[in-house]
């Protein structure tokens, strides 16, 4: 189980913040993110090494996408793409609003159930195929701070990581990008409690035991046009344990021109 926090914040110098927790068997390869992909040179991601595609990462135009399973549909299944490219496709995009339209086409029957993040600075969808056989939809994440993970958008009942700590995350302070302020938001990544009657799969962090549990994480600020540069920190392993680093996002210089 995954977990995505979305902040919205229209008309903020920040408009889009989100913190984001990976779940995975601990036997999975992956790599951090970086420009992985020659063919799509505009895009920096996460990197699964096993199918080819991705859980999270932006392209050059600020476009962002999460992709996230959804409950009871772990790992792929014969005849069925890999839902790791659906990262990719919608960052073949370069206005979010587009990439949620042309992904909302796709043939269900293709990919095993899942959710999906898609935002730019101006807006932000949750994409859901919940089942087999039903149509993929599309739907606009409303202003402030959401939560999405193997469930519905924001469903208490459902998940109970997000009846435990979505409250939490909405009062925590918001980071700050510009000032290099991500405290609260790095803490409750790292946060292992849960509801007792929830298991360690309630918990922002999975700690254990087994072999399923928090891989990574990451944070990443989108600036309003015109503002700079995205802002991407990635911890390469549990939060509650590693430290976060800045991905370097700036575009490769053309060829004879020395890097800005």
């Amino acid at each position: 189980m995954c977990t995505v926090v979305v902040l919205r914040r229209p008309g903020h110098p920040w408009p889009l913040v989100i913190a984001a927790n990976r779940d995975e068997m601990a036997g999975r390869p992956w790599r951090a993110p970086a420009r992985h992909w020659p063919d799509r040179p505009e895009v920096v991601a996460g990197l699964d090494s096993l199918a080819g595609g991705s859980w999270l990462g932006l392209n050059d135009h600020g476009v962002l996408a999460s992709v996230l399973n959804r409950h009871g549909t772990l790992g792929p299944a014969l005849g069925k793409r890999s839902r790791g490219e659906l990262v990719l496709d919608a960052l073949d995009h370069a206005d979010a609003a587009d990439a949620a339209r042309a992904l909302e086409a796709l043939e269900p029957d293709s990919f095993r159930p899942f959710n999906l993040l898609v935002a730019d600075s101006r807006d932000a969808f949750w994409l859901a195929h919940r089942d087999d056989g039903q149509r993929i939809e599309a739907l606009p994440i409303a202003v402030g701070v959401s939560m999405l993970t193997a469930h519905d958008l924001n469903d208490r009942a459902g998940s109970a990581r997000t009846a435990r700590y979505l409250d939490r995350f909405r009062a925590a302070p918001p980071p700050d990008p510009e000032a290099e302020h991500w405290g609260a938001w790095e803490m409750l990544l790292g946060a292992t409690d849960h509801a007792a009657d929830a298991g360690p799969g309630g918990a922002m962090t999975i700690a254990g035991p087994g072999e399923f549990g928090t891989s990574s994480a990451a944070l990443i600020a989108l600036p309003a046009p015109g503002g700079g540069r995205p802002v991407f920190r990635f911890a390469a392993g549990r939060p509650d344990r590693t430290s976060f680093a800045t991905v370097d996002v700036a575009p490769p210089s053309p060829p004879g021109q020395p890097a800005d």
